[in-house]
């Protein structure tokens, strides 16, 4: 661990004391360099809670012992074609949070306040942590998944496990497709309401309307059309995948399709906090002090995390 001087807020930020940072698989990208121009060195971590300590001039609409999320998306433009269309997840010269924005993987964080996300009370500063990027990117492709009745989730993770909630408080049918052989996860997706759970390799047993990739791994793409009706999509939910192998053309026809999902918005934020605030999910979180950051990182790595870590830097 390196101690580094405590930042300061500038005009639109707040600084925070970090209560909570959730450890995704995002970070594990960054850490292996896996995404393009990181200006290291970088203090990762986007599923920051924190308490406001110190406001920047300019801020107006938080105060000092606010409690507050901060997401993947730190920082847009605001002036280019995506800000101005409603689509500032896809802005050119955006910044995000523990990637070209220093994170939360410390006891202090500055933020911009205009990017903070005011959170449901009603969870706990561990519980809220993983709503901010499992939850929230995650929920961006459940809406990219369309009107689905029948869903598969190929990859059981953080965001599977807060979505499989969502879909089965509305009605919907939950396939889990996890790694072959884990029956921990498959137990786990059942438990959460899941109608079905096997392998990656495996086809659920009915054709589903959309499939939703949360796994790295390119290769589950021509399995997951495999597993779609005609005129079903598979979203591809990760900032990061490896390459997708060459597939036959007969996979995708019959107006199957293949999307990804990139970053998210404000509005994405807003609209997932009010849906957290209706709907009583259950976050599985396993808690690590701020010391342990690398054994928490090495667990996710091996696929050994039921749900989402999280770190607290009051941990000892």
């Amino acid at each position: 661990m390196d101690h580094v001087p405590g930042p300061a807020p500038a005009a639109q930020q707040v600084l925070l004391k970090v209560l909570a940072c959730g450890v995704c698989r995002t970070d594990l990208h960054i850490l292996d360099a896996e995404l393009p121009h990181i200006p290291y060195p970088i203090t990762p971590g986007h599923e920051i809670v924190g308490r406001v300590e110190e406001i920047g001039d300019s801020v107006t609409h938080l105060k000092v012992g606010d409690r507050v999320g901060v997401p993947w998306l730190g920082w847009t433009c605001g002036l280019c074609r995506y800000c101005s269309s409603g689509a500032e997840n896809l802005c050119d010269s955006a910044r995000f949070t523990g990637y070209t924005l220093d994170g939360g993987y410390a006891e202090y964080a500055c933020a911009d306040a205009r990017y903070c996300l005011v959170l449901p009370p009603k969870y706990s500063d561990a519980d809220a942590a993983p709503l901010l990027c499992a939850g929230l990117i995650g929920y961006r492709a459940f809406r990219a998944a369309g009107d689905a009745s029948s869903l598969g989730f190929y990859g059981f993770g953080a965001a599977a496990h807060l979505l499989a909630q969502i879909a089965h408080a509305q009605g919907k049918r939950v396939y889990a497709l996890t790694r072959p052989g884990d029956q921990q996860s498959q137990d786990f997706a059942r438990h959460l309401g899941a109608v079905w759970a096997g392998g990656s390799d495996e086809i659920p047993p009915e054709p589903l309307d959309a499939a939703i990739i949360f796994a790295a791994v390119g290769d589950l793409v021509p399995g997951a059309l495999r597993a779609v009706r005609k005129g079903g999509r598979v979203v591809c939910a990760g900032i990061h995948m490896s390459d997708i192998p060459s597939f036959p053309y007969e996979l995708l026809w019959g107006e199957r399709s293949v999307c990804s999902v990139a970053n998210l918005t404000r509005a994405d934020g807003k609209e997932f906090m009010a849906i957290a605030n209706c709907v009583d999910l259950r976050p599985s979180t396993e808690v690590f002090a701020l010391s342990q950051a690398n054994e928490a990182i090495r667990r996710l790595r091996a696929g050994r995390l039921e749900g989402a870590a999280v770190l607290r830097p009051e941990v000892v």
